[in-house]
């Protein structure tokens, strides 16, 4: 039978436990997200052949256009080989190059940096620059190259490699036949039969990088949150920092509740009245017609405090009315230093008119 149940996992300090909101921002802060790079780099391909595709005549007839005029002027350029005519030659092919180029290259651009923004969000962060001297140290090195996720990752390549090869091939293979009817074709016939070739070849190894992307976002997604996972030990720390060590919290409330018993006790001389159960309530109220609009509640406790109460009151000759009803309803209803509402303003004032009637008799 077992008498105590002990949790070994606050000394062992083994990571079972999902990591707080408070440990993942601050991983979000030191660079440490959640983000699969093969999505990027799958649908960067996708997009970029296909941009190509769409492009495709655009791009042949710049290029052609642009070789039938080197060719057809280079005759009647008379400054070709000075200073000046390599200069406008120049000129001229970074021109045409970032007219084809740009395109391209801004779509890549584009959907890189959405995969991203959708993946991550929003972060700029300068602590991934800093520098750490264990990335040097040559024994860390030699553990990262035989650990775990390098073999993980080895893995992974070699499975895209040989889906990937595997795909593109049995294509490839497909389209041998028509490798041999080149001979016969034009040279437009064969530039679109070599781009659409690429194209299709590109678009399926696009489709299947894709699916092996998503595969490998669930993969990042469990071993970021394997990473992030906290021992109970540490949830423990982090809530005392968090929320302040519960020892100290309940010192400050005591301290609190002495100084608010302390200001509580110091109004009471100021009473008209105070009203008991007799024995376990008291509650001490004050009224001036001057100053105040309706009665207000200086002081209430109960047993102990209670006894205090009415001991001040005694000391500075404060009325004590027996009123058991009324004094828990005060109790219970209403603050120390509120108005008494409007549904007690009868009961109390007949306590007072007793007590007003008492002073003046004696």
């Amino acid at each position: 039978m077992t008498l105590f149940h002990i949790d070994l996992q606050l000394f062992t300090g083994e990571k079972t436990e999902k990591a707080t909101p408070k440990r993942k921002k601050e991983a979000r802060e030191k660079g440490q997200v959640l983000q699969s790079k093969e999505i990027n780099s799958a649908l960067i391909l996708l997009f970029t052949f296909l941009a190509l595709f769409l492009l495709g005549k655009f791009i042949f007839h710049n290029l052609r256009l642009f070789t039938h005029n080197i060719f057809l002027n280079i005759v009647n350029t008379e400054d070709l080989f000075t200073v000046n005519g390599i200069h406008k030659m120049f000129i001229l092919l970074v021109t045409v190059t970032a007219k084809l180029v740009i395109p391209i290259m801004g779509v890549a651009f584009l959907v890189g940096l959405l995969c991203s923004y959708t993946q991550v969000g929003f972060l700029f962060t300068t602590k991934t620059l800093g520098i750490k001297f264990d990335r040097i140290n040559p024994i860390n090195g030699f553990k990262k190259i035989f650990s775990k996720k390098t073999v993980v990752e080895f893995i992974k390549s070699l499975l895209k490699i040989s889906v990937v090869g595997y795909v593109t091939f049995s294509y490839a293979l497909k389209q041998s036949k028509e490798v041999l009817n080149i001979l016969d074709m034009s040279i437009e016939s064969i530039v679109g039969f070599i781009g659409n070739t690429t194209i299709q070849v590109a678009f399926r190894a696009a489709i299947v990088l894709i699916l092996l992307a998503v595969m490998d976002y669930f993969f990042q997604k469990w071993e970021f949150e394997n990473d992030l996972k906290m021992s109970k030990q540490e949830i423990k720390e982090e809530y005392k920092q968090t929320e302040g060590d519960p020892q100290i919290k309940s010192k400050i409330k005591e301290k609190q509740r002495q100084i608010s018993m302390r200001r509580m006790m110091q109004d009471v001389p100021k009473a008209d009245v105070i009203i008991t159960n007799p024995t376990h309530y008291a509650v001490a109220i004050r009224y001036d017609s001057n100053l105040d609009a309706a009665p207000i509640l200086l002081a209430k406790g109960v047993d102990l405090i209670a006894q205090n109460i009415k001991k001040a009151g005694n000391e500075h000759e404060i009325p004590i009315v027996e009123n058991k009803l009324l004094a828990r309803t005060i109790f219970y209803q209403v603050d120390i230093g509120a108005n008494i509402p409007p549904d007690l303003y009868q009961a109390v004032a007949e306590v007072l008119a007793y007590v007003y009637q008492l002073k003046n008799i004696y």
